[in-house]
């Protein structure tokens, strides 16, 4: 005679059995496709590290596109905060290392001044267009690589996990890499485009449209134009006896009409902006002109046109990490008048930054200091 105890038990571990290998079904995808991606990581920092030995800064990638080689590295490298920053930045004091004790100070410092803070990095070029680097990144059936910046990811979890408001574009841009409307990098710039700055601009201003300030501000007239522009990129001059081809990009413009001219004029900067935007080179390319190439085209051009009214900017040329901040400290206002603070560089500089993530920058200071 059966014992209805017993078969009840081998019923429960039968049906629990059954549920873990519809549970192991469920994870193995997610752990292969991990394990793929961190093979292609290898083999990016692989070529990286050729490169670097051999005294080179650029990898010449698939169909005429170029990568900086420090951009490659950064990607490739692993973690890059807490215990493992001081192993592998390539800031010039182990103390500057770390960029998470900068960013979550900083974001404290805005809380304590009434600001918000968006921190935008710059997707890496190299993940929005692996598959011009490695023929094994093959795109899916939506046309994007998969997605290799997986210590990126959990840094912005662990930023969010402080608080931080990380506006991380990657998806937006691996979905659009390829629209008719023209690519999100320019293929011999270490720079992202001009349509980059305006996905860039439009998710900004949608995250804080509903906010008072926003609705309230008094607005002028912006106007939209778009031509096209012929560049020489900067990763060419790292490539000895190369001919520096030119590069037609098609270029989206912002800026103030202009009576009887049909190109309307740059959008300057405004001190007493509601809004700033800080940061490296991406804040400053197609805004300033010159080998930064135009003027008119740039984020903070675009973020005006969102907006409606121009923008404050502290830019800084191959420094967005720490210079920009000190920056801010010596107007000594602790950001008076400002609703808004978009700090906007790319991501290398989390671990290729020789000025480091100082922290003790003091752009607001409290009553005890």
């Amino acid at each position: 005679m059966s014992n209805p105890s017993i078969a009840k038990s081998r019923e429960e571990r039968t049906v629990n059995a059954f549920r873990l290998c519809l549970a192991l079904m469920a994870v193995l995808p997610a752990i292969a496709g991990a394990a793929e991606k961190e093979t292609l990581l290898r083999e990016i920092g692989g070529r990286a590290a050729e490169r670097e030995a051999a005294g080179e800064r650029v990898l010449a990638g698939r169909d005429g596109w170029l990568f900086f080689v420090g951009e490659l590295r950064s990607v490739s490298i692993g973690p890059f905060w807490g215990e493992a920053a001081a192993g592998v930045s390539r800031a010039a004091r182990p103390a500057l290392a770390d960029p998470l004790p900068a960013i979550v100070e900083f974001h404290r410092q805005c809380e304590a001044a009434g600001v918000e803070l968006i921190l935008v990095p710059v997707p890496p070029k190299a993940v929005i267009y692996a598959d011009r680097i490695l023929e094994a990144a093959v795109p899916g059936p939506d046309g994007s690589p998969p997605r290799l910046d997986l210590h990126h990811q959990a840094f912005y979890r662990r930023l969010r996990e402080e608080g931080v408001q990380v506006l991380d574009m990657t998806e937006t841009f691996l979905r659009l890499r390829d629209a008719d409307e023209g690519g999100l990098y320019c293929k011999h710039d270490t720079h992202w485009s001009s349509r980059a700055c305006l996905l860039t601009a439009q998710a900004i201003r949608q995250k804080v449209a509903a906010r008072p300030w926003v609705k309230s501000a008094v607005r002028r007239a912006i106007a939209r134009y778009e031509a096209p522009l012929a560049i020489r990129g900067d990763l060419w001059g790292y490539i000895e006896k190369a001919k520096a081809e030119a590069e037609t990009l098609p270029m989206i413009y912002a800026g103030t009409p202009r009576e009887n001219q049909a190109i309307p004029a740059p959008v300057e900067p405004d001190r007493d902006s509601p809004v700033i935007l800080m940061g490296d080179s991406h804040t400053l390319v197609f805004h300033v002109g010159g080998d930064l190439h135009a003027r008119g085209a740039g984020l903070a051009d675009h973020l005006a046109l969102e907006f409606g009214f121009p923008v404050d900017l502290v830019g800084v040329r191959g420094a967005g990490t720490t210079v920009p901040r000190i920056d801010l400290a010596r107007r000594r206002d602790n950001l008076k008048g400002k609703k808004l603070v978009i700090w906007c560089f790319s991501a290398r500089q989390f671990t290729e930054s020789v000025n480091g993530w100082m922290t003790g920058v003091p752009v607001v200071k409290t009553a005890d200091q």
